[in-house]
């Protein structure tokens, strides 16, 4: 690796791409945060819509799991002195026209079933993306946040899948 390294700044090269652009603590944080407030808004937004008594209830536990993670984000926020931002009203407002639409037309078990699904698999993807990003500079609490996180999420994504 060394010898690519001075071989390339040898021959003039631009720096040689070893080093990561790692996400910083702060960064993954808020995105915990943004994530688990994103869910709590989608949530509220779609619980009066939702008359099945059983997928009711797995999505009110889903809703007290996102709001200890954003809890201990929060906890943890202050260590790294960031004042973390929920969702802004534009995204609120999109994500809430977007569910009383989809709901009104269909709001069974399954069709709530799969629109948290989305919503859920879209969570995951982008937690996974940050860890293997920066997973070996993550502080260790952080990451146990995150992966916390991602392992709810993947949980609620099985339990989901029961109702379709």
């Amino acid at each position: 690796m060394e010898e690519n390294m001075d071989e390339n700044m040898r021959s003039g090269g631009e720096s040689p791409k070893f080093v990561k652009d790692y996400k910083k603590d702060s960064e993954i944080l808020a995105e915990i945060y943004r994530n688990a407030q994103l869910a709590l808004t989608s949530i509220s937004d779609i619980l009066p819509e939702i008359e099945d008594e059983t997928i009711k209830a797995e999505i009110m536990r889903e809703y007290e799991e996102y709001e200890r993670i954003c809890g201990e984000a929060a906890t943890l926020a202050q260590r790294y002195d960031l004042d973390l931002k929920n969702p802004g009203a534009m995204k609120k407002a999109i994500m809430w026209m977007g569910i009383k639409m989809n709901a009104s037309s269909d709001n069974s078990a399954s069709h709530i079933a799969e629109m948290m699904i989305k919503g859920t698999v879209t969570g995951i993807t982008c937690l996974k993306t940050s860890l293997s990003e920066s997973e070996s500079v993550m502080d260790p609490e952080v990451k146990k946040l995150l992966c916390d996180l991602i392992s709810l999420e993947e949980s609620f994504e099985t339990r989901l899948k029961a109702y379709l």
